[in-house]
């Protein structure tokens, strides 16, 4: 294994010099980090998290990366985590991917100050980590399918649900129908959408471009994309959220607009958080098992420390949730 010493031979300067580059001090000249960092990385040298002298190769400790702590989407998956990681005495660390590369999470990651690692952020890239997976120290990913020997993949079927939920509004006499999207970059977004293709497709309806909606998957987004809905001249029968908060915040909008939810239009969203059941109107959903997928996550890591075999991917099962935000819609009355 590269040593700091490696690094600062490859890149012809101090070790010192080398330790401040890689430290992102403001005492060395950028030419030089970048001089160093390449060295670095041509050496696969990774940073000790810890102490230069403490040769620590076990923390008891698992950490949870998540694109945001506090969605509410969050709090079931958290849970699963929790009480698997907490039966097998070990400590859990819970962080947010804000910052990207430059984030605390990345270094949890690069560092190994972890034993092992659970990453739903859409904005840890594919890069960092396969970079960081190896032997001795897995990750388990939920948010996209990675090919390599030390990423485990936990999935749930999110083309599916995004078909259950399209066919839903179809099958309720809803022919123009929105996609309200979560970020461009998620792994889920994007299967989600497929699933709404797909139902189109299967029921003979053409899509629209002008009824995606680049939301963000927040309760703001939702309201903010279902404000640019209203705005254009013609308005969906129905509106598919890919988020529950987003449909959320959608609810509050047409609210606003005196747009009546399920009676002007249908709406569902995808998730099943538990606020989705006592908003008005309830909201339809997609149930998705976020619970089991933090428990099995953590499990799947703790059976490869005891030096286990597992399987590299797993998909979970998603289901409609009817609720009184979709209505069968009426048809114009025939001219006589």
């Amino acid at each position: 294994m590269a040593t700091i010493k490696d690094v600062a031979k490859l890149a012809g300067v101090a070790i010192s010099t080398a330790s401040y580059a890689l430290n992102n001090s403001n005492k060395v000249s950028q030419a030089t980090k970048e001089k160093v960092e390449a060295a670095a990385k041509s050496l696969n040298y990774k940073k000790n998290g810890f102490a230069s002298d403490l040769k620590r190769t076990k923390t008891n400790t698992i950490a949870l990366i998540l694109s945001d702590l506090s969605g509410p989407f969050y709090s079931e998956l958290i849970q699963g985590v929790q009480d698997v990681t907490t039966a097998n005495g070990f400590d859990l660390i819970a962080c947010s991917s804000i910052g990207g590369a430059n984030s605390t999470a990345t270094k949890f990651l690069q560092e190994k100050r972890v034993d092992g690692a659970i990453i739903l952020a859409h904005n840890i890239s594919d890069e960092v980590t396969l970079q960081s997976a190896r032997k001795g120290f897995p990750l388990v990913v939920l948010d996209r399918k990675l090919d390599s020997d030390f990423v485990y993949n936990i999935e749930v079927d999110n083309t599916h649900g995004g078909y259950l939920a399209t066919e839903h509004l179809i099958q309720n006499g809803h022919r123009e129908i929105a996609y309200v999207s979560g970020p461009y970059n998620s792994h889920d977004n994007n299967l989600r959408f497929q699933g709404y293709m797909n139902a189109l497709n299967d029921h003979g309806i053409a899509y629209q471009p002008k009824w995606k909606i680049i939301g963000d998957f927040t309760r703001e987004g939702g309201y903010r994309t279902t404000k640019m809905l209203i705005a254009q001249r013609k308005f969906p029968h129905a509106i598919f959220y890919s988020n529950d908060e987003m449909a959320i915040g959608g609810l509050e909008a047409l609210r606003e607009n005196n747009i009546s939810v399920p009676d002007d239009i249908s709406i569902i969203g995808f998730d099943d958080i538990q606020l989705a059941e006592y908003v008005s109107p309830p909201l339809s959903t997609i149930k998705q098992p976020k619970y089991e997928a933090g428990s099995l996550a953590v499990h799947v890591i703790f059976q490869l420390l005891a030096g286990e075999k597992v399987d590299h991917h797993y998909t979970l099962s998603t289901e409609l949730v009817k609720r009184q935000s979709v209505k069968q819609r009426k048809l114009p009355e025939p001219i006589t």
